[in-house]
């Protein structure tokens, strides 16, 4: 740094990387709040006001602000420069939050330094993966007692696991207890795989899925709340959509017809998954959802963006444990590359790739109908439409005599047809052409729409 940085720095004053200090007094806060935040530089000898005050420039003195560094839990890394008579004390970001000193950890905001609070301090904690719910011990589940060992079971059935261990080791290998003396206790992500209730712990873990009548999501038509272990849920909510998802039939000439869904099941199911997978389940006031709409299927959940996200490039696992297990029976990938399996799956089935919506605090994942679906629903309207066309013009032509069955038949297909053209094709007069046309029109079956010459028929 030179002087004429220096005087571009004091001119502006503080800010969110820039700190005056005079003394090393209180200077450990400083050191914490910058590195808990996005680094900083802080300039001792400079009063608050920006005005250099000095101080004599020692080893002694850049020894003493390396042993406050130290002793900052965990140390905190600096670099060291001197301008003149004044320490200039580069503070990186640190890449171990949180940091805290004597005093607290601090944080940087705008231009000062804030002791952060008890639930600052623990969003702090959750947004930089410091504490996971799912591996958190609940010491509100009882063992063997709130066990379910048939879900244990069927996980090891889905693993490929053999069941030669006694149960307490089995579950001590995947990671979902902890013994203290004689006692068991269970983590978040054992008690979403292995309790007998897992809702009754955690209630918000229950997954909702509705089912909607019309585009506007207002007319409900089923709707349930889906509980049990995390598998066990996937696996349900799945059941729900295969029931109400559409299908059209494709003759492929072979002695079975193939069926057309109107969505990826295999793409469903892994969106599915990674609902309950990266779940914030810290947050207690939401379920996940499946929307069925006549159109569309929309997954949403509740989650906290993580860090410089981009989405498809990023790898992200919030519930570390969770993940692990599914990945043990097969569901989902350890390396977080979800999104792009739902791409390659969907391009496979020819189906749209699913539209994918995110904030900060809500993920949204929207299926269209596969292209495949669309096309043979449209041949089969197509047929549907010609046959109720056809069976709609045969009652209204019950009890009429046969030339007036074929006059209807043939202005159906020419609108345009002559009284005389009507004649020769009949085989009758054109006289008798003119009775039946107005039998036809006191029945309010048929219809002359302009003059006589230059007008056409409209069967009604």
């Amino acid at each position: 740094m030179d002087k004429k940085e220096l005087a571009l720095i004091l001119k502006e004053g503080e800010g969110y990387f820039i700190e005056f200090k005079e003394s090393l007094s209180g200077i450990e806060k400083e050191f914490v709040a910058f590195a808990n935040s996005s680094g900083g530089k802080l300039f001792l000898g400079v009063t608050d006001e920006g005005k250099i005050k000095g101080l004599r420039i020692t080893n002694r003195l850049k020894s003493d602000v390396q042993n406050i560094v130290r002793n900052c839990d965990p140390t905190i890394k600096v670099s060291i420069e001197s301008l003149e008579n004044i320490l200039i004390i580069k503070v990186k970001e640190g890449k171990d939050k949180p940091y805290r000193c004597s005093s607290g950890f601090h944080k940087r905001i705008g231009s000062n330094s804030q002791k952060m609070t008890r639930s600052e301090i623990l969003e702090f904690f959750k947004s930089e993966g410091k504490v996971r719910f799912d591996e958190l011990i609940n010491t509100k589940f009882k063992y063997p007692k709130d066990f379910n060992r048939e879900g244990l079971n069927k996980f090891l059935e889905f693993a490929g696991l053999s069941k030669t261990l006694s149960t307490e080791r089995i579950l001590f290998n995947l990671g979902v207890v902890e013994t203290q003396g004689r006692r068991i206790y269970f983590s978040n992500a054992g008690i979403l795989f292995f309790a007998k209730d897992p809702q009754k712990l955690i209630p918000w873990s229950v997954f909702t899925v509705v089912l909607f009548k019309d585009k506007e999501g207002v007319d409900i038509i089923d709707r349930k709340e889906i509980t049990g272990g995390l598998f066990e849920v996937v696996e349900q909510v799945m059941d729900f959509v295969k029931l109400y998802a559409k299908v059209a039939y494709k003759i492929t000439g072979k002695p079975q017809r193939e069926n057309i869904y109107e969505y990826s099941f295999e793409a469903m199911r892994e969106a599915v998954i990674n609902s309950v997978m990266h779940k914030d389940y810290f947050e207690h006031g939401h379920n996940n959802i499946l929307k069925f709409f006549p159109d569309k299927i929309q997954l949403e959940n509740i989650w906290v963006k993580p860090k410089k996200f981009i989405l498809g490039k990023t790898i992200f696992r919030r519930n570390h444990l969770i993940a692990d297990l599914f990945l043990r029976i097969h569901f989902g990938e350890k390396i977080g590359l979800g999104m792009k399996r739902m791409k390659d799956i969907c391009e496979r089935d020819n189906c749209p790739y699913p539209k994918i919506e995110y904030t900060d605090t809500h993920f949204y994942i929207v299926f269209k109908q596969s292209r495949e679906y669309l096309k043979m629903a449209e041949v089969k309207e197509e047929k549907v439409r010609t046959g109720r066309q056809k069976r709609l013009v045969d009652g209204l032509v019950d009890g009429l005599v046969e030339s007036q069955k074929k006059i209807l038949d043939l202005v159906k297909i020419n609108p345009y047809i002559s009284k005389r053209e009507l004649s020769d094709k009949i085989g009758i007069s054109t006289t008798a052409i003119d009775k039946n046309i107005a039998k036809l029109k006191q029945k309010g079956l048929l219809k002359r729409v302009g003059s006589d010459k230059g007008g056409y028929w409209k069967v009604l």
